[in-house]
């Protein structure tokens, strides 16, 4: 490895750490909008942080996440805002696509774009649990410690609450 490439795949570390603090910091949060916010950042993160293990379609998906997590807060349940995201995030992978791993990322930004636009309760957060472990798979792929450690974060976070949902309905 060149000092470049070592400072490259640092850096890459470093900016997968940072959004697994954004994302502990978020889900920590007991304020929605501040979760958002940090959310918001962490993808800002992770998008930086594929772009040094040049992972593209995995850096553009995040990037348009960023995009994503804002308009699903104005426009929840709007097929045609979800149909374009959708679409952007198909059109940001053609050019980007590099081989077989990059199906990950696709699958995570598909799968996690329906499901925060079209679902809510225990469906939404199947789908961004479905989303989530495609990211860890995607992480593990680049190698990237922090990445797999937030991704595998929000995984258990969402199947915790998944858990909790449904005891709750059981109760009810």
């Amino acid at each position: 490895m060149t000092d470049f490439e070592t400072l490259r795949w640092a850096a890459g570390q470093l900016f997968g750490l940072i959004a697994l603090a954004l994302c502990v910091l978020g889900f920590a949060s007991k304020r929605d909008d501040r979760l958002f916010v940090l959310l918001l950042f962490a993808n800002v993160a992770f998008s930086l942080q594929f772009v040094m293990f040049r992972s593209w379609v995995a850096a553009a998906i995040a990037a348009l996440i960023v995009l994503r997590i804002h308009l699903v807060r104005r426009y929840k349940g709007r097929a045609s805002v979800m149909l374009a995201i959708l679409v952007a995030t198909c059109l940001v992978s053609i050019p980007t696509w590099t081989g077989p791993r990059d199906i990950w990322a696709l699958a995570a930004g598909l799968i996690g774009t329906y499901g925060m636009f079209m679902l809510t309760g225990i469906g939404m957060r199947w789908l961004l649990a479905a989303a989530a472990f495609c990211w860890v798979i995607s992480n593990l792929l680049v190698e990237s410690f922090g990445g797999t450690l937030a991704e595998a974060l929000i995984l258990v976070t969402n199947l915790v609450t998944i858990a909790r949902l449904y005891r709750d309905r059981a109760t009810v």
